[in-house]
């Protein structure tokens, strides 16, 4: 049985662009997602329990120097008394078996993001000071992009239970919903803060490979939240969950094509998709990646051609996003619901 076209085959067909770093990056996710899946064959795990991928797992954007960002992530709340130890028992199975892999084990971050035993109760904390920095990046990691190794099912029981949890309090027929609008927002900004954060903690160390990521993917995947949110002013209100659960089933650049296909901007969905194979591209050459990771801050980052390269396909992205957003039947919605 033929595979359907995803929106980026149909972007790809519609506007006689190819995207080949991004077919590769697919294709190896593919393989190494099996491969993970098999490692874990024959472990003993709950049924309410995922190994949940995220990172360039989750975009389907696998390259040959992706960290191993993963939890496991537990449907429902977190026992009394903190009796965590058959969750606890299976991440370190978990850890053990990935570190067999003869594909080759990244560290996960070291933000203390990952590699952690993640309750779906904790993630509905939403707002004040029980929804923490870690709480909120593992959430919107867990809407945005993320993959499951083992029992899908739990992760896409999850990831509706949080499109819902969103949704609840004010659901209205043609109405983007706040609530998910401004988690949104705030995730990527907090984005941004945290990379200045980052920056002075570190002392400018790894500054040009955060930096490039922040102007490429970590962009197209706020993007990739923000359209379908938006888009919902076309929905009633009983068809927004199914939709939303839909497209955050699709990886990121899906979402991203599937929003220029819907709204007729097929050529600038090219351009931008264009910039971003060609960034992905990069990241998989070790020089690019190992030259991007050398740059201590802006004041070397000018002089070094693959920066220079960086800045132009980050710039490419953001032009074609924004033409998306504010020079399309979007604009109004935009403006409206996204700036004020």
């Amino acid at each position: 049985m033929r595979t359907p076209a995803t929106p980026l085959d149909r972007l790809q067909q519609r506007s006689g662009r190819t995207f080949p770093a991004l077919a590769a990056a697919r294709a190896l996710t593919a393989r190494r997602l099996t491969q993970r899946a098999e490692l874990l064959d024959g472990l003993s795990m709950d049924r309410s329990a995922a190994v949940v991928l995220m990172g360039s797992w989750g975009r389907h954007e696998l390259t040959a120097g992706s960290d191993d960002d993963y939890v496991v992530l537990v449907r429902g709340l977190a026992p009394a008394g903190g009796g965590w130890g058959s969750a606890h028992d299976t991440a370190a199975k978990v850890a053990e078996r990935f570190e067999r892999d003869p594909g080759g084990f990244s560290a996960p971050g070291r933000q203390g993001v990952f590699a952690e035993v993640v309750h779906s109760a904790d993630l509905l904390r939403v707002g004040l000071d029980d929804d923490t920095n870690t709480n909120l990046t593992r959430r919107m990691l867990l809407v945005l992009e993320s993959v499951a190794a083992c029992h899908a099912d739990v992760l896409a029981g999850v990831r509706l239970d949080l499109i819902q949890d969103y949704l609840r309090d004010a659901l209205r027929d043609h109405r983007p919903p706040r609530f998910l609008l401004n988690d949104l927002v705030r995730y990527w900004r907090t984005i941004g803060v945290d990379f200045v954060a980052k920056d002075r903690d570190r002392a400018g160390a790894g500054w040009g490979l955060r930096n490039a990521k922040l102007r490429t993917s970590r962009k197209l995947l706020f993007a990739s939240g923000l359209l379908p949110v938006l888009r919902c002013h076309e929905l009633r209100a009983e068809a927004i969950a199914p939709f939303l659960a839909e497209q955050f089933a699709m990886p990121p650049t899906d979402r991203v094509a599937d929003a220029f296909l819907r709204y007729d901007a097929v050529q600038d969905g090219a351009d931008a998709l264009a910039a971003y194979d060609a960034f992905l591209a990069l990241m998989n050459d070790d020089d690019a990646r190992a030259e991007l990771r050398s740059l201590g801050g802006r004041a070397v980052a000018d002089g070094s051609p693959r920066w220079r390269e960086v800045a132009e396909l980050g710039g490419t992205i953001e032009r074609n996003l924004l033409k998306l957003l504010f020079e399309t039947e979007l604009g109004p919605v935009t403006q409206r619901y996204a700036v004020l």
